[in-house]
């Protein structure tokens, strides 16, 4: 909750998704005027999970979108004060143009974000992205971003490591980098720069995949369905927090598997991959990822935006929709819409919405100490 008990943040989400920034922001508290991306699928699932949000296609590439944008926001807000701006903007095809310049055209992403930054002046932004960031051109990426906000007249801080989503209570071993700017005004009336927040959980504590799956139905022979009921109890606490908005089940429908990939996937090893199948058994499929189960005591690997290549700790099949939102933290009273491949995209491109709710909480008692200052 802000200073001011009648108010909330107001956010705008940029490059959204179906939603895992804003919904861990919402958690937090903070109200998130706008989400808006290209992908109409994905704002189909944004709107659905976020009613009181505008789910706004907009073509970030556009020149013209910063004021669709604003227009929408002035529209449903009556104000033209913005607090915080958050997204994940790809970074493929970045270009260096100067030590101090990310204005390049070719940098039409990431030019949405600082066009957005200087358009609002918001109290504070924040940009999600991979771990490769934080290297690419040898780090002048990472330094060329701090540098043009840094100029803009924001103080901003940037992941000294990548943030481990496990570390957040979310059962997945995903890394993610995260830049916070505060506008320097409210930095100097807070006395210090931000800090991200501490780990709430340690490997010794780690939700498991099985922490996060057991009660749900095994779905090997019959598929299911899009909506359906639970048929077994929560038997750990991260279900109780997963299951604790709905009675219905959504999202929990199988992928048909031939024969032959079936009991491929059953010579997997709990925790196992391709290197685990015999001689001549798998060849098509022989990268690193390919054919790997996860195990039942640790948390997944990365939620990536297929369905080939991981497969259920237990159950030989790949997980289904709502298992892969499971183990990104959306809790199951969250709707994905679209065809498979679409959700599945949605959910592995999403931000886990526990992580994103961490580091909203942290954000809030730095803009609620600079709110509080200035009174």
């Amino acid at each position: 909750m802000a200073t001011d008990d009648n108010k909330k943040y107001k956010v705008i989400d940029l490059f959204c998704g179906c939603g895992g920034l804003s919904h861990g922001f919402l958690d937090a508290g903070y109200d998130v005027v706008i989400g808006v991306d290209h992908d109409e699928a994905a704002l189909k699932t944004y709107s659905k999970n976020h009613k009181d949000s505008i789910a706004l296609k907009s073509d970030l590439f556009n020149e013209e979108s910063i004021y669709e944008i604003r227009n929408k926001y002035v529209d449903k807000t009556g104000s033209n004060e913005v607090d915080l701006i958050i997204g994940g903007p790809p970074c493929q095809g970045f270009s260096l143009t100067g030590s101090r310049d990310i204005g390049d055209s070719r940098n039409t992403l990431y030019l949405a974000v600082v066009k957005s930054v200087r358009e609002f002046r918001p109290k504070a932004f924040l940009i999600e992205n991979v771990p490769g960031m934080a290297t690419l051109y040898k780090g002048a990426v990472k330094e060329q971003i701090i540098n043009t906000f840094e100029d803009m007249g924001y103080r901003v801080t940037v992941t000294p490591k990548p943030l481990i989503a496990a570390d957040y209570g979310v059962p997945q071993v995903r890394k993610r980098m995260f830049f916070v700017g505060i506008r320097e005004d409210i930095v100097e009336k807070i006395g210090y720069k931000f800090t991200f927040p501490e780990v709430t959980h340690m490997p010794i504590n780690y939700v498991s995949c099985k922490e996060a799956l057991s009660d749900l139905q095994d779905r090997e022979h019959e598929l299911g369905q899009e909506e359906d009921v639970y048929t077994r109890k929560p038997e750990s606490d991260y279900q109780k927090i997963m299951r604790k908005n709905t009675k219905q089940l959504y999202n929990h429908v199988a992928t048909k598997h031939t024969e032959l990939v079936k009991n491929t996937i059953a010579l997997v090893p709990d925790g196992g991959n391709h290197k685990d199948l015999p001689e001549g058994v798998g060849g098509s499929r022989k990268f690193n990822e390919a054919w790997t189960r996860y195990s039942a005591n640790k948390p997944s690997r990365t939620i990536d935006t297929g369905h080939r290549n991981h497969f259920h700790y237990k159950y030989n099949r790949v997980p289904t929709i709502r298992e892969n939102a499971r183990l990104q933290s959306f809790p199951d009273d969250f709707v994905f819409l679209g065809t498979k491949t679409q959700q599945n995209r949605q959910v592995g491109n999403a931000v886990p919405p526990m992580l994103a709710y961490n580091i909203a909480k942290k954000l809030m008692e730095y803009l609620n100490i600079g709110d509080n200052n200035e009174k």
